[in-house]
């Protein structure tokens, strides 16, 4: 079981553990768990909140002789009224936390790239384990590109959206530290982009009919690592 089919199964039922073997050996998958058996107890307890019973006062005290009769209206269901609006609250907090890396929330590519860079600090580790030749092949299937293993340590590898399409987010480790590679082969760009932000910087580089987006921190040299990526990195035409 891989890291995409893992979540999907455990989005439809957060009470999945098939894949038991699998999460025990993915950080990313075991924080997508947590999450989501954290939302599964949220919306349990809004789907049982207890209203209290409608009490209304006493007509003993009323002259009815000046009361007029009225039809009997269906009555409400109270509690049912408020366990919908808490699915309706709950589904839009839901909708909004899978919708919330989606491009139309970026002005561009760069803003975007750097944005889901930010997200990820569970990614920057520094480490020396690298990432399983299985796990990294499903990460970077041969129908999207090939890649050698001059690349680097490669110690992060998982798929991720980024203007739409999945694709694959990659970490080496540097000089200084981590360094994220993003292939972005949906994305064709003239020229290459520079990225700053306050704690790295980096560039995508337009590559074939696609580009690769690399990014260190603000200590990094990143030209030999550029040269070495795209020495590396071949889209599957």
């Amino acid at each position: 079981m891989n890291c995409d089919d893992y979540k999907q199964a455990l989005g439809a039922d957060p009470s999945f553990d098939g894949g038991a073997g699998h999460v025990s050996e993915c950080a990313s998958c075991q924080e997508y768990r947590r999450e989501m058996l954290a939302l599964d107890l949220k919306i349990g307890r809004a789907l049982a909140l207890d209203v209290p019973e409608l009490v209304m006062p006493s007509l003993d005290a009323i002259d009815t002789g000046n009361v007029v009769a009225l039809e009997p209206r269906r009555r409400v269901a109270v509690k049912s009224w408020f366990a919908v609006a808490a699915t309706v609250a709950l589904a839009v907090f839901i909708g909004f936390r899978f919708s919330a890396d989606t491009s139309s929330n970026y002005d561009s590519l760069a803003q975007e790239v750097l944005a889901h860079v930010t997200h990820e600090p569970k990614a920057l580790q520094i480490t020396d384990k690298t990432v399983p030749a299985d796990h990294l092949h499903e990460v970077v299937p041969q129908n999207i590109a090939n890649m050698d293993h001059n690349v680097g340590l490669i110690t992060f590898a998982e798929t991720c959206p980024i203007s739409g399409y999945e694709v694959p987010h990659l970490v080496i480790q540097g000089q200084h530290g981590p360094i994220t590679i993003m292939l972005l082969p949906n994305e064709k760009i003239s020229e290459a982009i520079t990225l700053n932000d306050e704690n790295s910087h980096g560039v995508i580089l337009p590559v074939g009919d696609g580009s690769i987006a690399i990014i260190g921190s603000r200590e990094e040299e990143l030209e030999d690592v550029q040269k070495q990526i795209l020495q590396s990195v071949t889209w599957e035409t």
